[in-house]
């Protein structure tokens, strides 16, 4: 899927296709995409579905929801990450 990307990318920016190895020159914008994506997402679910189920290991704790305020900082941190890769692969 990355190679893919990749290759539609530098297709669309005009550089040689064949010489680009996953993403070549755009492998770190990518990255960063996908980890701030992924930062954003996670989190997101996290907050929506708090997990319901106890550990496996023990029975006396409950679930613990995610902490607001990290999760808020590390959506944040994901958002401007995204952006921020989304301008300068489309620049």
């Amino acid at each position: 899927m990355l190679a893919l990307v990749s290759w539609f990318w530098a297709a669309s920016s005009g550089n040689s296709v064949g010489n680009d190895l996953l993403g070549g020159t755009d492998l770190l914008r990518l990255l960063v995409l996908a980890v701030g994506g992924a930062l954003v997402v996670g989190n997101v679910l996290a907050l929506v579905r708090p997990p319901t189920q106890l550990p496996a290991g023990d029975r006396r704790v409950a679930p613990v929801r995610p902490p607001l305020a990290r999760s808020v900082v590390m959506i944040t941190i994901g958002s401007l990450a995204v952006i921020w890769a989304v301008a300068t692969l489309t620049s």
